[in-house]
Order: structure tokens, then sequence, then C-alpha cells
């Protein structure tokens, strides 16, 4: 069942989260849903409070760019592998860090540039509650520290400062209005 968003404005996203004690059917279902709602809004992550679930997961699924047989100057782009992340917790970065455009389901057409570490390492839980530590880089490491931001009621916006993050407040101003004439708004917490 695909889930409702929580929406820039919506408080659920300012909010640190509560750690998962147990993994049980519940957060199965959170997660296959969450999935679900990720893939229908065409996103490459999603945390649990973008669907206004105040716990400490998240899932990843970032393309991979694969050359065009007939044509090897296009890049085409198949799915990645999917991933779930219970608990995480960011053990170290890298020093290297690139800029690049980053958007986010909850703040709908906005996009702003934003600098992050090339790799980061991770500490969390699969679904079936092994713990794993793991290296990622590039887009792998950006939507991952994106992802662990919403846990921590960070939102890309917030990475964006001066003259740019101005920019953005018109925008941000007409997403939050939009969205709660249309009613959007939260389900209840696990």
């Amino acid at each position: 069942m695909k889930l409702e968003l929580a929406y820039y404005g919506n408080p659920v996203l300012r909010k640190r989260v509560s750690k998962v004690k147990k993994i049980t059917d519940e957060i199965k279902k959170l997660v296959a849903e969450m999935v679900e709602t990720m893939h229908e809004h065409n996103g490459i992550g999603l945390a649990a409070p973008q669907v206004s679930k105040s716990i400490s997961v998240f899932i990843t699924e970032v393309p991979i760019p694969v050359k065009n047989p007939e044509d090897p100057e296009k890049m085409e782009w198949k799915p990645g592998k999917l991933r779930v992340f219970i608990n995480p917790k960011i053990l170290s970065h890298g020093e290297e860090e690139w800029n690049l455009e980053e958007g986010c389901l909850s703040i709908p057409g906005l996009y702003g540039e934003v600098v992050r570490p090339v790799s980061v390492k991770v500490q969390a839980m699969d679904l079936d509650g092994n713990t794993f530590e793991e290296e990622f880089t590039w887009m792998d490491a950006r939507c991952i520290m994106h992802e662990n931001d919403h846990l921590n009621g960070v939102l890309f916006i917030d990475r964006i400062h001066g003259d740019k993050r101005k920019e953005l407040e018109p925008k941000l101003t007409e997403i939050k209005r939009a969205k709660k004439k249309s009613g959007a708004k939260g389900k209840s917490e696990i």
C-alpha cells in the first residue's frame, strides 16, 4: 500500500526519531510500503519521517548508469540495489567533497546545490536484524547522508546558506501553503 508523504511544514520532518527496538512484522510491512511509495514517486531514497513515522529507518535504491549498447555516447539508468538501513550510524566520512543539486520527495519541485562528502561509512541493521558496516561512495553516499539527515530532523535545504537559501524561501512558502490547503497530513507514529 502506498503511503501518504509528509511535506515541508509538517512537524514530523523536524523531529529526531526513536531507535527501532525490535524488527517486527509491522516494521517489515512499513519498509515494504515505503519501497512502494518511493517507487510511486520516482525517488531514490525515503526515510520513515517522510511517511510520518518517527523511527530510525530509511531505504535507498540509487540507479546505476550504464552505456547504451547502440550508442556508447549515451548513458542509460538501470535500477540499483534496494537497501534497508535500520538504526543507522554514520561512522566516518571522507574528506573529499562534491557539490550537487539535490531534491526531496517531501519538498516537491525544489532543488538546490548541497556540498557533501564523496564517501561515507555506515553501520546499520538490515530487515533480518543483522548488523552490517559498509562504505559507500558518490551517489550512494549522498543519498545515505540525505536520508540519514531526515532521521535527525534535517532537510537538504538546511545545508544551503546565504543568498542561495534566500532564493528558495518563496518556493518553500508556496509549498507549505499548498500542502496546508490540500489538507495533507501525516499518519500516526509506530
